[in-house]
């Protein structure tokens, strides 16, 4: 009696009150599955947001390309359909070209220079460039260093990938750089990828180790060569439509929240880049750990002379000597 009591009367205290405000839902797509970096991103914006703006929204994550690729998921952010998007910068240049600048090879020294490159002037120059298209870029967060992987045979040296068909995004930065080492860049959906891998239509694929782990390429792939021919930033995006409907103070707390994610996203791709070799390496794939990185620039210079045409050298250049 005494419980029913006790919740009679909040009942009663609530309608008192007047009628609940009802909480905003934001649909969040990703690529990868939950246990992935961009399940990291969704998870700590989400606990986050709660604590900025309590009891004001509802995140409703839906992970492993459950709505379609990144490139479909950022057309939908423009349509108004979808709210949040966490991606890798790969489809990104298709919709705000400046971006793909970030995807030329050996651009940066290590992560901290692309991290610091990211939150510094030339990376938020960037980020103001997407309300132009429909998006709101909140937050640069990180997918790690590409490698490449394959299922034919090792690759010490740019002549190794002479022929093999590689996996890379919908990425014109990405595809002539391997077109120019020689190999045959076959652009594709992430949701296809795996099945291409088994059947054969593509011989390997080129990511950073968070995604070669949450993905379990060493199912598919035998070979692994450690590149490190790309830096990989991932991007926390909403759509303009819905940032545009949001109160300033709730402005404030997505962006805040967005933040929170990407740098809870960096801190998990630092632990995973700790022991990924060993990880994999126990599920039998043969590893490649050095290469002569001269050699894949030097081989690279046709790309980078147009690189320079397309983005300008001086600004490539910007980046390169940032500190």
């Amino acid at each position: 009696m005494r419980i029913s009591y006790l919740l009679a009367a909040a009942v009663m205290a609530v309608g008192l009150a007047g009628p609940v405000a009802a909480q905003t839902t934001l649909k969040f797509g990703y690529a990868l599955a939950p246990n992935s970096h961009y399940g990291v991103a969704a998870k700590s914006f989400d606990e986050n947001l709660a604590k900025l703006a309590p009891g004001k929204f509802k995140i409703e994550q839906f992970p492993s390309s459950a709505l379609g690729g990144e490139r479909e998921m950022i057309e939908s952010l423009q349509l108004g359909n979808l709210e949040m998007v966490v991606t890798s910068s790969g489809p990104v240049g298709n919709f705000v070209p400046e971006v793909a600048i970030m995807d030329i090879p050996f651009l940066f020294r290590d992560a901290a220079h692309a991290r610091a490159v990211l939150d510094g002037a030339p990376g938020q120059e960037l980020l103001a460039k997407f309300p132009a298209k429909g998006l709101v870029a909140l937050a640069w967060g990180e997918q790690g260093f590409r490698h490449l992987t394959n299922s034919k045979h090792p690759v010490d040296t740019p002549a190794d990938l002479k022929g093999l068909k590689i996996r890379t995004m919908e990425n014109q930065v990405h595809m002539i750089a391997f077109r120019t080492l020689g190999a045959s860049p076959t652009p594709m959906a992430w949701p296809e990828v795996i099945q291409g891998l088994q059947q054969g239509t593509i011989d390997g694929q080129e990511n950073p180790m968070s995604v070669i782990v949450s993905a379990k390429l060493p199912e598919v792939q035998k070979f692994l060569t450690l590149t490190r021919h790309v830096y990989s930033p991932a991007l926390i995006i909403m759509s303009k439509r819905t940032y545009d409907k949001l109160s300033d103070a709730d402005k404030t707390a997505v962006q805040a929240a967005a933040k929170a994610g990407a740098k809870d996203m960096r801190a998990w791709i630092d632990q995973v880049e700790s022991k990924a070799v060993s990880d994999v390496q126990a599920m039998g794939m043969k590893v490649v750990e050095k290469v002569d990185t001269a050699k894949f620039q030097t081989a690279l210079e046709p790309a980078f002379a147009e690189y320079a045409k397309r983005f300008g050298k001086d600004k490539i250049d910007q980046i390169r000597n940032f500190k």
